[in-house]
C-alpha cells in the first residue's frame, strides 16, 4: 500500500430553516443566528446545484459550512446523511423540505464521485 488513509468525521446539524415567521421570540441575537443559518444553507444548496450540473465552478468558499463539508461531496468518499424528521401535522412543511433536501445529496453523490478533489473553491 502506498500513502495514507485519512479519515474525517465531521457532524453538522443543518437544522435551521429559520425563517422570521417562524421566529416567535424578537430578539435580535435569534434573528441574527436565523439569517446566518440561512446563509449557510443557501450555500450548501448552490454547491449542491452546481456538482448536479457538473459546473466547471463550485462555490465552497460561499461559507464556512460549504467549506468544512467540501470534501463530503467530492472526490473518494463515504458521506452519510441523517435527516431527523417529525410525524407531527404541524411539522409536515420542515418535514417534506428536509426529505427533499436529504434525496437530493442521495442523488448527487452517484455523480460526483468521480470529481476532481481540486475543482472548486
Amino acid at each position: 500500500r502506498q500513502g495514507k488513509n485519512v479519515g474525517k468525521l465531521s457532524f453538522i446539524d443543518l437544522a435551521g430553516s429559520e425563517r422570521a415567521s417562524d421566529v416567535n421570540d424578537n430578539d435580535r441575537q435569534t434573528r441574527l443566528e436565523g439569517a446566518e443559518i440561512n446563509k449557510s444553507l443557501l450555500a450548501l444548496k448552490e454547491c449542491i446545484r452546481a456538482l448536479d450540473q457538473n459546473s466547471k465552478h463550485v462555490p465552497f468558499r460561499g461559507s464556512t459550512l460549504t467549506s468544512v463539508l467540501k470534501d463530503s461531496f467530492i472526490g473518494n468518499c463515504r458521506t452519510v446523511m441523517i435527516a431527523n424528521v417529525s410525524p407531527g401535522t404541524a411539522s409536515c412543511e420542515h418535514t417534506m423540505n428536509t426529505l427533499r433536501y436529504a434525496n437530493r445529496v442521495k442523488q448527487l453523490k452517484g455523480a460526483s464521485k468521480g470529481r476532481d478533489p481540486g475543482q472548486g473553491g
